[in-house]
Formats: structure tokens, sequence, C-alpha cells
């Protein structure tokens, strides 16, 4: 491999984005960031996707698709059999883009880095594996009936990062895994606040107005599959409604099977009247959204992976209530968030807390932004991408 990534040289990279490119959730997000730092940076990127989502137009970047036929018409977070259909032309297209035309290096994205391991040997293209997740642990999570196969998913998981140049987890939890498996670098690419650069193309709702609402308003953005811990918050809500009778909670994101099936568990817990699941909203403007709250709150139960709107959150000025667990505490101390064991009691606790201690809401939400503007800024995220590359240089000139 012919790579420099000095000054004035190029770098030909093949991104392999087994998602809809582009939609708005987290993933997909992290990709168009990367996309942007590299080609700013002077590379050139060609990036292979599925056929759903929106061209994200930018100079330095070539957009393929593939073309499933039969071609599924949505696709949700995580796997599925939709995915694992589309990603049968994905690896073939790759195949034959890689026939045709040389790369320095795959940047692989979740399960594609499958797809650059078994023909690494044929093409000699070495691979970076970007690991946003535990796949394994997603699959495990959505499908309880592969449970007793577990151990055998979780070796297969650690194979791309046996032969990977380079593995780029978003956080510290998932680079502690890439490091007992990997012979390669590794480098942590954490996700950054999109509210600081974020201006509303359109005046933003006024939530108080539009829905009436008269008291602290605990808040949700997000995708609402079941890891995120939406039974949790809605059951946390009703039981701090008990000393604040007036809170009200707003839900913002999610497809409408997921919104249909919250609103009937908050019919069914008595607190309809309260619960305000609104659907999602343009990410440039969710910033004006979390602004509206009191509280924002992060229920995750499951996964290790860092949500990327925490720190968003964090950027927001509005204060955080997030579960105990690695998922938040490998970004987040009690210095900048109130953290509370995944239980019903302990997170309605924490909720009850804040909304009457206005003091505390304050100095959290300045904390949490002074964190976010130190080590998440864009600047960071891009001088991370760039020493990614330079190690890269490094390890191949030297042949290590």
């Amino acid at each position: 491999m012919h790579f420099l990534a000095g000054e004035g040289s190029i770098v030909r990279i093949l991104m392999l984005a087994p998602q809809p490119f582009y939609q708005e959730r987290g993933t997909l997000i992290a990709v168009d960031l990367l996309i942007k730092a590299m080609t700013e940076h002077g590379h050139q990127v060609d990036l292979l996707t599925f056929h759903l989502g929106a061209d994200r137009p930018r100079s330095g970047l070539e957009i393929h698709r593939i073309r499933p036929w039969p071609s599924p018409g949505q696709m949700r977070p995580g796997f599925s059999l939709n995915k694992l259909w589309c990603d049968i032309f994905l690896i073939f297209k790759m195949i034959g883009m890689m026939r045709r035309k040389h790369y320095d290096f795959v940047h692989a994205v979740e399960e594609s880095a499958f797809m650059a391991m078994v023909t690494e040997p044929f093409t000699r293209t070495p691979y970076v594996f970007d690991m946003d997740s535990a796949m394994a642990e997603q699959i495990l999570a959505r499908y309880r009936w592969i449970r007793p196969f577990g151990g055998v998913l979780r070796w297969l998981g650690t194979l791309p990062m046996r032969r990977a140049v380079a593995v780029v987890p978003m956080c510290e939890d998932l680079a502690e895994t890439a490091r007992k498996h990997t012979r390669g670098i590794v480098q942590v690419l954490s996700d950054i606040s999109l509210v600081s650069d974020a201006t509303p193309l359109a005046p933003v709702e006024d939530l108080r107005t539009e829905l009436g609402l008269a008291g602290p308003i605990t808040m949700y953005i997000g995708n609402l599959e079941p890891y995120q811990g939406i039974d949790l918050l809605l059951r946390a809500h009703r039981e701090a409604l008990r000393g604040q009778p007036e809170a009200k909670l707003v839900i913002i994101g999610g497809v409408e099977a997921d919104i249909k099936r919250y609103r009937a568990l908050a019919a069914e817990l008595g607190i309809a009247d309260s619960v305000h699941l609104i659907g999602p909203r343009p990410m440039d403007r969710l910033g004006a959204y979390m602004s509206q709250a009191d509280i924002l709150a992060s229920p995750r139960v499951e996964g290790t992976n860092t949500p990327m709107k925490i720190y968003s959150y964090m950027d927001s000025g509005t204060p955080i209530v997030a579960t105990d667990l690695p998922t938040h505490t490998q970004v987040l101390s009690r210095r900048e968030a109130a953290l509370a064991a995944p239980t019903v009691e302990d997170f309605s606790g924490e909720l009850s807390r804040l909304l009457g201690d206005r003091e505390e809401r304050i100095r959290l939400a300045a904390n949490a932004r002074e964190l976010v503007r130190q080590r998440h800024s864009w600047d960071a995220f891009c001088k991370t991408v760039h020493q990614l590359l330079d190690k890269l240089e490094t390890r191949t000139a030297t042949g290590n």
C-alpha cells in the first residue's frame, strides 16, 4: 500500500456504510462527520452504501449505491433480515469497485468489516474497522432466542478486529474489547456535539404553547428501540408526578409503530395527559428543542457504547439525568449529570430531585457544557481523524 497521509498528499478511501445513508440517526451522522473531516483534509472518499437515504454532495466524495431486488422500502436501526439482504448486494458491489479502482484502505463501518476481512487476502487492501457498537450484544438484546449461542456470536464478532490494520471504536469500553483482539492500531473516535454549529432553518415550535404545557419539562430525544429504556422513563415519570404533579414528559423521535406502542403504555399507566410523543424533528433544530426542557433524560438500559445524543445533551445548557451504566459513565460523572441506577425508584428519585433544585440544574449543565467543549468539539474530532491517518502512514512505512 502506497499510503502517504502527509501534507499535500491524497489518500483514496473506500468507505463501506451498510446503512441507508443519509438519514438523521447516530451511526449515519457519525459517518457523515467522518467523511467531512477526511474530505476537508483533501482526501478522496468513495462511499458505498444502501439504496435508501438522501445524497450529501461534498467535494472529494462520490456516493455509490446498491440496487437490491426485491428492494426493502425501509430500514430500522440494528440487525434485521432486510439489512442482511442488502449486505449481500453490498459485498458484490464492493468487489466490483475494488477490481476497477485502487484504494489505499477500506474504512468499514459495523458489519461491513466482515466483508473487508474476507476480501483482504485477495485484494491486499488493508481495512479499518469502524466499531460503532458491540454487534453481538445488539443481536442478543433484540433476539432473545439466540442467547444460547451467545458465546459463538461474541467470538465471531472479534474476527474483524484480528485482521484489521486499525480498529476505531467510538468509546473507551469498545476500545478495551478491541485491544484484547487486535494487533493493529486502536484509536478511539468519540462522537461530538451537534448543537453548537446547528442553526435552525425555520422558527422552532414553542412546545409550551403548542402542547399547552404549564409545568417543568423532562425531554428525551432519540430512537425508541427497546434498549433506550423508554419503558423505564415512562414509569419513572409516573412516580415523579407524585411530587411534581405539573411535570410533563416530551419524547422526540421514533417511528410511528413505536410511538403508538408507548402512547398505549402511557395510557395504561394513567399518565397519558402528561406524556407527549411528538415524533421526529430535524436534527439541526434539536438544540432549540433541548433549550425548552428543564431536564434531558437518557434512560438507556442496554449496551455499552455511548449514545451520540449525550454529547449534544451536554452542550445544550440543560441538565441531564442518565442511567448509571458504562454507556454513560465513560463520558459523564456526577459532576456533569445526575446518575441513577436503571430502576424506576432511582431514576424517578433523580428526576424529582433535580426538578426541585434549580441551582443544581444550573451547576450540572454548566459543568457538562465545559467538558464537551474541551473534549468533544469539531476541532478535537478532526484532530483525532488526522492522527489516525498519520498512524496508518507510520505503520505502513515500517511494515508493522
